[in-house]
């Protein structure tokens, strides 16, 4: 298995989807790109509530692609299904070619997940949270301290591997999370909200960050957000969801275009779709939770 410095220095077949290439052509290449996930009626119920109703979604290997919906709308429950932690009622998916029902042991080893919830152990320290994932993911013990080090300076937590993650900020925290889901250099990787309570600044770094990772290792990238410059500015594809199921998928410029309207935003186009439902209808439960996760971060 290639090392992150290996993968930088001698891309293979993904590593065409180069930083210096326009927008225009890494989503041209991507497009050419296998499929690496779908979905085929990709359904879960809780007793008589339909979270998630027959979903068709697929992903080219090396895409960023945004899964977008209000609260409720389904989104983290799909996540959820996808890397193996709730089970499917009806429908079938597939990562990397492998089934999600009957071959959940082996597509675990293909994604890493950052999950909405703090993942990083606040009382360790940054390298000591990464050695025990290290641990996980079975890396054999002569890679680990290479493996370590070189992910904590790709993240630039390098000088910080010794100080408890409890004294990081909140972009810290993060970095340190995404690390720890892509240190077995799993093929596609699952963001749940990655930039929920962080600051400008802070968001802006993860940004860079997924970009960089798609463009120098090929990874490809699943993730939900709320903030739909997000998804503008990362995404070459996205789903609306509501209600648990696709209103639309396309490409961000496409469906702006769509709307026929001067300077047109991705925040039309989600309202055009699915009325205005995007900051109305949040329960006390989601705010108290978005708030524990600004907290928690800030």
């Amino acid at each position: 298995m290639t090392t992150f410095k290996e993968q930088l220095e001698q891309p293979g077949e993904l590593g065409q989807l180069r930083s210096h290439d326009s927008p225009e052509d890494n989503l041209q290449k991507t497009l050419e790109m296998p499929i690496i996930l779908s979905t085929q009626g990709l359904t879960r119920r809780f007793d008589k509530f339909v979270a998630v109703d027959s979903l068709d979604i697929f992903v080219k290997q090396g895409e960023v692609f945004g899964l977008l919906g209000p609260n409720g709308a389904g989104k983290s429950t799909v996540i959820k299904m996808l890397t193996t932690l709730l089970p499917l009622t009806a429908g079938k998916a597939m990562l990397a070619g492998y089934d999600v029902t009957h071959q959940a042991g082996v597509v675990r080893r293909v994604f890493g997940y950052v999950p909405q919830a703090l993942s990083a152990d606040g009382y360790l320290t940054g390298y000591e949270n990464l050695l025990i994932f290290a641990k996980l993911y079975d890396i054999p013990r002569r890679r680990r301290e290479r493996c370590i080090r070189e992910i904590l300076a790709f993240m630039g937590l390098l000088d910080v591997r010794d100080r408890l993650v409890r004294n990081y900020s909140g972009g810290m925290i993060r970095k340190l999370e995404i690390a720890q889901s892509i240190l077995h250099e799993p093929q596609i990787l699952f963001l749940d909200e990655p930039t929920v309570g962080l600051d400008p600044i802070a968001r802006a770094q993860v940004w860079q960050l997924v970009q960089q990772l798609r463009a120098e290792f090929g990874t490809t990238i699943f993730l939900t957000t709320h903030f739909l410059e997000e998804a503008d500015n990362l995404c070459d594809r996205v789903t609306i969801m509501q209600r648990g199921r696709e209103v639309i998928t396309g490409i961000p410029q496409e469906l702006k275009a769509s709307l026929e309207q001067a300077n047109a935003t991705l925040d039309d186009v989600f309202i055009h779709y699915t009325g205005d439902q995007l900051t109305s209808g949040v329960s006390y439960r989601e705010t108290a939770r978005t708030r524990r996760n600004a907290q928690r971060l800030g």
